[in-house]
């Protein structure tokens, strides 16, 4: 791609997305009006200048955050960025004229006027994306989970520990305040000494109706698309939002919601830098359709010193929603959750992600002067702004998002392979099993690659 063909012309791209004519165009790396201080407000050199890598169901959240931050003078927008541009011409609209837009990420790490980069592209993409915005000394949040397979990990860890960026993975719910409230609750002893939790979900989902593979939308550089995955051809049920459905690219639930559930049981467990030992998956594939995730899934890890078990189960047990008062925060989502057995209680968290709700006796719970104190999160993304402008580890750094992740990638193994697996965590590798070693990394298409 020539220099010329690095930006997409605003002009045409909005044009295309349906902008009101006379809608103002702006010049790259122009501060407008909202860029520059105002009372109160920090000027252009104190915010952060940040951008975006995908325009999906999520980044469409992150960017409207982003927007929200920009107005109270915390970030300037400097570009987005999305292999489709249809869904890049929304995103301009939405970031406003001073956001430059990019089909290639690539050109955004030239940038040396911004400082951050945000990843909200499909699992596949975002080892990728992140040890190279490292490498270019960018601070980095990305979408959960962090990473596809083992090898993948451990690039991540090796690139953020070398670049001493920032990075925060989008496991929100930790960052919530009712998990912060559970998390009070459970670190002064309210439950006991907790020796389970178990976690619950739906199935995946089944193809129905499968398509024959096409040609892809004029607006879909498919290529790029696929990026470091197999090449395959285009078919829409396994792209936007379908991919989460095949092994290769999504991983089905426990990939998914696993990865928000999970999260917040190490977190409150306490065993962010600890993994399991042991790792036995059992399920079912999918009878039809070209969609390849576990229907049915259960996992057992089994962690020691201390010793606990977990469980991840689709479907499992769910425990019914709490009835809440008209001035409680309503429970928006159910179908999944996690129950943390202790010798003297037990709690119920229900949900994982940005929404996550603890029972309402944890919620009133009042602790006393001696009580323990736990961190509370200003917000995720704030989370990440202070680990960026202070050097302080993020709630959900690499480290821990990296091993969440792995407790996602060895249930898949687990249940591909049809037995239990020794996990090693302190190597990070499959103990003992040949084949599943051999499954721990995949090739990666050239030139999309760490």
């Amino acid at each position: 791609m020539s220099k010329q063909d690095r930006k997409v012309p605003r002009r045409t791209l909005l044009k295309g997305a349906g902008v009101a004519a006379g809608t103002a165009i702006g010049f790259p790396h122009i501060a407008s009006s909202n860029v520059l201080a105002a009372p109160g407000q920090p000027g252009a050199n104190d915010r952060l200048n940040v951008a975006m890598i995908g325009y999906g169901n999520i980044g469409k959240v992150h960017l409207a955050d982003f927007v929200k931050f920009a107005k109270k003078g915390i970030v300037n927008i400097a570009a987005v960025c999305d292999c489709d541009e249809h869904r890049l011409g929304k995103a301009s609209k939405v970031a406003g004229p001073q956001a430059d837009v990019y089909r290639d990420y690539r050109y955004l790490l030239e940038r040396k006027d911004i400082d951050a980069i945000l990843i909200a592209t499909p699992d596949h993409w975002h080892a990728v994306q992140m040890v190279q915005c490292c490498e270019a000394g960018k601070h980095v949040y990305v979408e959960k989970p962090a990473c596809c397979t083992i090898e993948e990990g451990k690039a991540m860890l090796a690139a953020a520990k070398r670049s001493g960026v920032s990075v925060q993975v989008g496991s929100q719910g930790r960052s919530t305040p009712e998990l912060h409230a559970a998390h009070r609750y459970m670190a002064n002893g309210m439950l006991g000494q907790v020796n389970k939790v178990t976690c619950w979900h739906i199935e995946s989902p089944t193809d129905t109706s499968p398509v024959p593979d096409s040609d892809p939308p004029k607006t879909l550089d498919w290529d790029l698309w696929v990026g470091p995955l197999r090449w395959r051809p285009y078919n829409k049920k396994c792209c936007h939002t379908q991919f989460r459905w095949l092994m290769e690219s999504g991983g089905g639930q426990i990939r998914d919601r696993g990865a928000h559930v999970m999260s917040n049981a190490m977190y409150l467990m306490g065993a962010d830098g600890t993994g399991p030992v042991t790792v036995e998956a059992t399920g079912s594939p999918p009878t039809r359709g070209r969609w390849d995730a576990a229907a049915t899934m259960a996992v057992t890890y089994t962690f020691k010193n201390p010793d606990w078990v977990m469980t991840w189960c689709q479907p499992g047990s769910p425990v019914p929603q709490e009835k809440r008062r008209p001035d409680e925060p309503p429970i928006k989502r159910d179908g999944f959750g996690a129950v943390y057995h202790g010798d003297k209680d037990r709690m119920v968290v229900w949900c994982g992600d940005n929404c996550t709700y603890a029972e309402r006796r944890i919620r009133e719970w009042e602790p006393s002067e001696e009580s323990k104190k736990v961190y509370e999160s200003p917000g995720h993304k704030e989370d990440w702004f202070e680990g960026i402008k202070t050097g302080k580890k993020t709630i959900m750094n690499i480290e821990a998002g990296v091993g969440v992740a792995n407790l996602c990638v060895l249930g898949n193994l687990s249940y591909l392979l049809g037995r239990k697996l020794q996990w090693d965590h302190a190597k990070q590798e499959i103990v003992g099993d040949e084949q599943a070693q051999r499954m721990m990394s995949r090739p990666q298409r050239h030139p999309y690659h760490t």
